[in-house]
C-alpha cells in the first residue's frame, strides 16, 4: 500500500477559525476565517476573512499579501466575491496550542485579535478532492471550547457552541493546524 497521496498539493498552512453565535443553533454573530499559508502558487502570507456584529456592512478581507488573498478566494475559501477590498495589515501570534492561541491583525485604523482556549484533543481529518468539494484535505483541527474576537479592545458578542465530529467532541471554533489542500492530477 502506498503511502503517497496521488493528488496535488495547492497550499500549506494553518486555518483556524471562530464562528460565535448568541444561541447554540443561531445564525453566527462573527464568522472569522484566518489563514497563515506558508506555501500556495501566489506565494506565502496571512489573510483574516471576517464578517461580525464589530465592523458594520458585508464581510471584510485583511493581508498582507492581496495575490494570495485573491486565490484563496477562487479556490478552497471560495465564499467572497473579489469586489470586497482587501486592507493591508500586519499580523503576529502568541501562545501554545495546548492550552491558547492568539493571532492578532493591525491594519491602518484597527486591532484584532483572535483567542482560541480551553482546546480540546486534536482530531486528524483527510478527505479526497471531489469527495464532497473539489478539493482535498489533510489537517490537524483542535476544537476550542472557548474563543474571543476582539476588535479595538471591544468583543464580538456570541460564544462558540460544542458540536461533535463523527462521535468525536468539536466546536464551531478551532485550530487547524499542518493544513494542506490538494486537488486531482
Amino acid at each position: 500500500m502506498s503511502t503517497l497521496d496521488p493528488n496535488r498539493v495547492i497550499l500549506t498552512g494553518e486555518n483556524p477559525f471562530i464562528r460565535l453565535s448568541d444561541s447554540d443553533g443561531a445564525e453566527n454573530s462573527t464568522d472569522a476565517s484566518f489563514w497563515r499559508i506558508l506555501m500556495c502558487p501566489t506565494g506565502p502570507g496571512h489573510v483574516l476573512y471576517i464578517k461580525s456584529e464589530l465592523i458594520e456592512g458585508p464581510w471584510r478581507i485583511y493581508s498582507d499579501n492581496i495575490a494570495m488573498a485573491r486565490w484563496l478566494q477562487t479556490t478552497v475559501q471560495g465564499m467572497l466575491n473579489s469586489e470586497t477590498p482587501v486592507r493591508d495589515a500586519q499580523f503576529g501570534k502568541s501562545g501554545d496550542p495546548a492550552y491558547y492561541w492568539t493571532e492578532r491583525v493591525v491594519s491602518n485604523d484597527e486591532e484584532f485579535t483572535l483567542t482560541w482556549h480551553d482546546i480540546g484533543e486534536p482530531l486528524l481529518i483527510h478527505t479526497q478532492p471531489n469527495e464532497d468539494r473539489r478539493y482535498g484535505v489533510c489537517t490537524i483541527l483542535m476544537p476550542a471550547l472557548g474563543a474571543q474576537l476582539m476588535r479595538n479592545g471591544v468583543a464580538a458578542a456570541g460564544s462558540p457552541w460544542p458540536r461533535e465530529r463523527e462521535g468525536r467532541p468539536f466546536s464551531t471554533c478551532a485550530l487547524a493546524f499542518s493544513e494542506s489542500w490538494t486537488e486531482a492530477h
